[in-house]
């Protein structure tokens, strides 16, 4: 067991760092870009449905980015503890922090149960009184949450995975999970192979049994292949000390996917005011932003075990060079992103079964919301960086900043016009002040690590 302790830490902490990145990164990008397909095949199918069927998932996604900020920000906290331990060499505190992040999994799959099931009518009555779009939208939103338990067990387990260097191992769960959702969509919310035909509930049944699949695969490789991790059930409990470090690392993080959250609800309030095709188009972007941002996420999922090592192990060198780049990285696949979105917005648009209207309304706002693209890449890893090396408020400071204080009050002011084109314009206008305060934040954070590390070493 030592010498494959050994084994993983010469890789994180000797291997060369463009090399180490793409090993780490690479099967989670691919791992993401899958998860970004079944995103978007999941909406492609319900489009057919109608555009009240596309609207009810779209008017849902405020309510998963709560869900998912909780999944996402604990394990992110525990994963950069994890890390850090590992490369500090102390196995215990890491066996510790695993099993509290696994007894936080169980806490929050049992709340957002409840929540889904006394919430999520309320939720969309909230947002309109079609009553099409109520109906499947409610649907869609209490299945996901009542079955929970699978995408949090799962953001749990592959944070592990990830943490003590095993991404290719998430990378297959990612798969098999994708794979699983892809193949069930059409079967089950068209009624195929002898299946009942459930419609957008189909859609939400598919995912959560994707979700599920993922996660049984994620444990079992954590149980049969993952040896730098012990799981008992005397240490899945509330520890106090350890669940205050892992949320003082993700709190920050859960805070800025939830104000996401609130930031698209109130987007859709904005834009509801127009047409319901407006929203349509905004839930159609969000999709097709995943397909652009899942390889960002999963270059960044590979970059913060590799960060929190070496930060954990003193070596401020190897945490620079890998900061640069992913920088660098991530910034040429934003630069794809933009291309495509200014040059085949239609045929983009036209992956939902768009409308003439819809064509109408989300070429023009496809290039508008394009241009920010550019710059999102180095706000989304310059903040991850912050909080995998202690200065996770940096972050939340920036998200808030960027869509509570810019951007919903530039969409506002904007929609006053009764211009619907001019709307968009938010996002960019948004993301240049988000690109400031990331640089002016990644540089104090860098030169707070260094001055640290060359003290620890003292």
């Amino acid at each position: 067991m030592a010498e494959q302790r050994n084994i993983q830490e010469n890789k994180m902490g000797v291997m060369p760092e463009g090399k180490l990145l793409a090993s780490m990164a690479t099967p989670m990008m691919i791992s993401m870009l899958v998860q970004a397909c079944y995103n978007i095949v999941d909406s492609i199918f319900v489009s057919q449905l109608g555009e009240n069927a596309l609207n009810a998932v779209s008017l849902a996604f405020p309510m998963q980015q709560i869900m998912i900020a909780v999944c996402g920000g604990t394990a992110v906290g525990m994963s950069a503890l994890l890390s850090r331990a590992l490369g500090e060499k102390d196995f215990h505190r890491a066996n510790q922090i695993a099993n509290t992040g696994v007894f936080l999994a169980i806490c929050s799959a049992a709340a957002f149960a409840i929540i889904g099931l006394l919430l999520s009518k309320p939720f969309f009555l909230a947002q309109t009184k079609v009553e099409e779009i109520v109906t499947y939208g409610t649907q869609y939103t209490m299945i996901c949450m009542i079955c929970s338990f699978g995408i949090v067990a799962q953001f749990c387990f592959e944070k592990i995975l990830q943490a003590t260097g095993r991404t290719f191992c998430t990378m297959v769960t990612h798969l098999i999970g994708a794979i699983t959702n892809i193949v069930l969509d059409p079967i089950l919310i068209f009624g195929l192979f002898g299946f009942p035909k459930l419609e957008v509930a189909g859609a939400a049944v598919a995912t959560v049994t994707g979700q599920i699949i993922a996660a049984l695969g994620a444990i079992i490789f954590n149980l049969t292949i993952n040896k730098d991790i012990h799981f008992s059930t005397k240490l899945i409990r509330f520890n106090r000390e350890i669940v205050k470090d892992i949320y003082k690392i993700g709190l920050p993080s859960i805070v800025m996917q939830s104000i996401g959250s609130v930031m698209t609800f109130t987007l859709n309030k904005i834009l509801i005011a127009f047409t319901t095709t407006a929203t349509a188009v905004l839930g159609a972007y969000f999709k097709l932003q995943s397909f652009i941002f899942m390889p960002i996420f999963g270059l960044n999922n590979g970059m913060v075990p590799i960060i929190a090592y070496n930060y954990g192990a003193r070596k401020f060198p190897r945490v620079k060079k890998t900061v640069f780049i992913t920088l660098i990285t991530a910034t040429a696949i934003m630069t794809v992103g933009v291309v495509a979105f200014e040059t085949i917005p239609d045929k983009l648009l036209l992956l939902f079964n768009a409308s003439e209207e819809m064509l109408a309304i989300g070429v023009p706002a496809l290039r508008i919301i394009g241009i920010h693209l550019i710059f999102a890449g180095f706000c989304i890893i310059a903040g991850s960086v912050c909080q995998a090396i202690g200065n996770p408020n940096y972050s939340l400071i920036v998200s808030a900043c960027r869509q509570l204080v810019v951007l919903l009050p530039c969409a506002w002011a904007l929609a006053q016009t009764g211009r619907l084109e001019l709307v968009w314009f938010a996002f960019p206008i948004a993301e240049v002040v988000s690109l400031i305060l990331s640089a002016i934040f990644l540089i104090k954070t860098l030169k707070k690590a260094k001055r640290k590390m060359k003290d620890m070493i003292i």
